[in-house]
């Protein structure tokens, strides 16, 4: 338009000299134009190939209609880059979907792809034609009821790319942690067992006393009885390696200082090592030590790959748990082991804001029944949600209970879930329409807007259940109940609040 691009005219026009263009599109096709009353003059619109006709976030202001040519409806991202949307051809009409739902911007980039002629109705002539042409109103809705389906499956399909997004970021982070410290422990361990070969050979050229051969047997069972040892505060662990380096060292033992760090590592104390001290002379003490020392290291590098992988091991559980087959048979499913899935799914984003998680697990009965992996899905949108609500260095608060179904009953009728951030809290206004479709607050492609609406959908019609929300400047609660019993089962429970 004239407002983005000075290659475009604009002139007013009346209805009747422009009468038969429209006769021939498919909107008007059909249509009766004489008998519309109060619609004498509109505009028409020469937009050569390139000219921006609607930039995003433009008022909702018109009805358009190619009279010839082409143009194409484009997403502008965050990143800068255009997704398609649709395009309109010769006879076709676009604008009437912000009109018909009351939208005040327009969300797409409108160019025209060839040198085209439109026509433009205003917003009050939209709704004469709407009124007084029923050729007109029928083409324009079941054009809004195509254009609005197509919204809502793309949407659908960004909303499960965010989610498939999330996921994925989570397992990169998840996974490179572990496996890189797999990947050093074993270079470690491939060095360490060279050095081990070296000493082996030099220490296996001299006899063993039996003395010396029970004081090292006593110290190989230490070294492999398990890598589970109690754990030193820094400035324990930094004394206890001190008075063990200046121990060796002072019993003239070779890489004192490197080998008393893994001495301690793995538990081991002067007291212990004086066996060797005293049936072993200074030369073969230096050897037996460092041959030990490289043996402990060994161990400790075998448990570091061991406590990796099964980190990775649960990692895989934890997304197979998430994302279990939704053809799955029903099931009981435990509703705790369902939250600490998601955590460990989403725990890279809580790392990186350093956000601390309270669990206050105390539904008993914990299990509901279920089919498939819908319930992560509500997990998964809730907590995402409280993590970026959440300050740097804040507080997420987890919490589980059981209730009965009415005051007078005490059997268990229900599980009771709650999510809780201490965020900037959710605007008045904005509260009500929360689990709106396609309602967010969020910056234009940072959010599809269902979100908390596919939340709303799965605990309410797939479980039966109810979610409400609390929330105050510095508290966001979420409040999710679900029945105990099989959904076909249960009974639609009353929620209170929003």
């Amino acid at each position: 338009m004239n407002e983005h691009s000075q290659t475009a005219v604009i002139e007013p026009v009346a209805l009747a000299d422009i009468a038969a263009e429209l006769l021939q599109t498919r909107t008007f096709c059909g249509a009766d134009l004489e008998s519309l009353r109060g619609l004498d003059h509109l505009e028409r619109v020469a937009a050569p190939a390139g000219t921006v006709l609607i930039q995003p976030g433009d008022p909702a202001a018109y009805y358009w209609l190619v009279l010839r040519g082409l143009v194409s409806a484009e997403r502008v991202e965050s990143d800068g880059s255009r997704s398609a949307v649709g395009e309109s051809h010769t006879g076709d009409g676009f604008g009437e979907v912000p009109l018909l739902t009351g939208k005040a911007q327009v969300p797409f980039l409108v160019t025209a792809v060839e040198d085209s002629q439109l026509a433009r109705f205003t917003a009050d002539q939209f709704w004469v034609l709407m009124a007084g042409c029923p050729a007109m109103r029928t083409t324009v809705l079941a054009d809004f009821a195509k254009r609005l389906h197509t919204y809502q499956v793309e949407a659908l399909h960004r909303e499960k790319l965010v989610s498939l997004g999330t996921l994925a970021a989570g397992l990169m982070h998840e996974l490179h942690n572990p496996g890189s410290a797999a990947k050093r422990s074993a270079s470690q361990l491939r060095e360490n067992l060279l050095r081990l070969q070296q000493l082996s050979l030099r220490s296996g050229s001299k006899p063993k006393t039996p003395a010396q051969l029970e004081c090292m047997k006593g110290l190989l069972e230490h070294t492999v009885k398990g890598c589970r040892l109690t754990a030193l505060s820094s400035l324990e662990q930094a004394d206890a390696e001190e008075a063990m380096a200046e121990w060796l060292a002072a019993a003239g033992v070779e890489n004192a200082y490197s080998i008393a760090p893994v001495f301690v590592s793995m538990g081991f104390d002067q007291q212990e090592l004086a066996c060797a001290k005293e049936y072993f002379e200074a030369d073969a003490f230096s050897d037996a030590l460092n041959w030990l020392g490289a043996l402990v290291s060994s161990m400790s590098l075998v448990c570091a790959i061991e406590e990796s992988i099964t980190r990775i091991s649960d990692l895989v559980m934890a997304v197979k748990k998430f994302a279990y087959d939704e053809r799955s048979p029903a099931r009981t499913l435990d509703v705790h082991d369902s939250l600490q899935s998601t955590l460990t799914i989403l725990g890279h984003k809580l790392r990186l804001k350093q956000i601390t998680v309270e669990k206050n697990f105390a539904a008993s009965p914990s299990t509901i029944f279920t089919r498939g992996s819908a319930l992560s899905q509500v997990w998964t949108n809730l907590i995402d949600n409280a993590v970026d609500a959440s300050p740097d260095h804040g507080t997420i608060q987890i919490s589980t209970w059981t209730e009965p179904a009415s005051a007078g009953d005490a059997t268990p009728d229900r599980l009771g879930v709650s999510i809780t951030d201490h965020g900037t809290g959710i605007a008045p206004d904005v509260l009500p329409h929360i689990f709106d479709a396609f309602f967010t607050t969020k910056p234009q492609g940072a959010g599809t807007g269902l979100g908390l609406e596919i939340v709303h959908r799965i605990v309410t019609q797939k479980f039966r259940g109810c979610i409400n929300v609390e929330s105050e400047p510095g508290k966001t609660r979420f409040i999710v109940h679900l029945p105990l019993s099989s959904p076909a089962e249960a009974e639609q429970p009353q929620c209170k609040g929003i």
